[in-house]
């Protein structure tokens, strides 16, 4: 269960980057909304996180969490802010998601 929770709080992680995101292209009351997505995401994350950490290792448990950030962040940014989808970043994505499978299958917790 403390899997889904920590690619749970990973999901929210993009979330607060998307917003962070957003926040620096608009001004005034809309970057005030999106300000406030921006910590709403983050508190959930950070929340979740500290969840998950009670039965999953620390390290991997945060080395998957930035990888499903990382990995959901740029896929948002090619779909959503039309951001380059090169070769190079879909391998390099493609490996990132291997190497948090790899971690979740090496983890003795869980």
């Amino acid at each position: 269960m403390n899997w889904i929770i920590l690619v749970i709080a990973g999901l929210f992680e993009v979330g607060f980057a998307s917003c962070l995101g957003k926040m620096k292209e608009t001004n005034g009351n809309t970057a005030l909304l999106w300000g406030t997505g921006f910590v709403f995401c983050l508190a959930v994350s950070m929340l979740l996180l500290i969840k998950a950490t009670q039965t999953l290792p620390i390290g991997t448990a945060y080395a998957v969490w930035t990888g499903v950030g990382a990995v959901g962040t740029v896929l948002v940014g090619i779909l959503v802010f039309k951001e380059p989808a090169t070769l190079g970043r879909l391998f390099f994505i493609t490996t990132l998601i291997g190497s948090i499978i790899g971690l979740k299958f090496m983890s003795s917790a869980g």
